[in-house]
């Protein structure tokens, strides 16, 4: 699993709109909150809004405000709107992706993975995590002390 930063600053721009609803914010105001450089937000709140997510209105109430009520807009909506594919393999589809010989049930491997990916992904919405309640089977997956850990690389002699 590997989350960019474009990823992760729009998921967390998402999560300041959805806390803020029905309300608008700044750019600056989410990018203070946040810690997001303004002038890398300002791209992402764009793509945001050309995806139909956010509007923005000018003025002095005016802001960036999200389009759907959060408990409609999943973390994998987001995720998507940033980097297309939640999961890809040379660029390409987990399915399109074929090997030969001993490898061939690797393409099966991939589908697989994405499957668990996406399915916490879509589970959890702006919503939940503004109130910091995670969806019962996503709370489960959280709460195995493995998770917390991360399985480096073995090392080479």
């Amino acid at each position: 699993m590997r989350i960019t930063a474009r990823v992760d600053y729009a998921v967390r721009a998402a999560l300041e709109l959805a806390a803020a609803s029905p309300d608008a914010l700044t750019c600056d105001r989410i990018a203070t909150s946040q810690g997001i450089p303004a002038r890398f937000l300002q791209a992402i709140l764009g793509d945001l809004q050309h995806a139909r997510l956010v509007t923005s209105q000018r003025g002095r109430d005016g802001g960036y405000r999200l389009a759907l009520p959060p408990s409609e807009v999943s973390i994998a909506r987001v995720m998507r709107i940033e980097q297309g594919f939640l999961a890809e393999v040379h660029g390409q589809r987990p399915e399109d992706a074929t090997y030969p010989g001993v490898a061939e049930a690797l393409t099966g491997v991939w589908v697989a993975a994405r499957d668990s990916y996406r399915r916490v992904l879509e589970q959890v919405t702006l919503a939940d995590v503004v109130a910091g309640r995670l969806p019962a089977a996503v709370a489960e997956l959280a709460e195995v002390e493995s998770a917390w850990r991360s399985f480096g690389a073995v090392p080479v002699d």
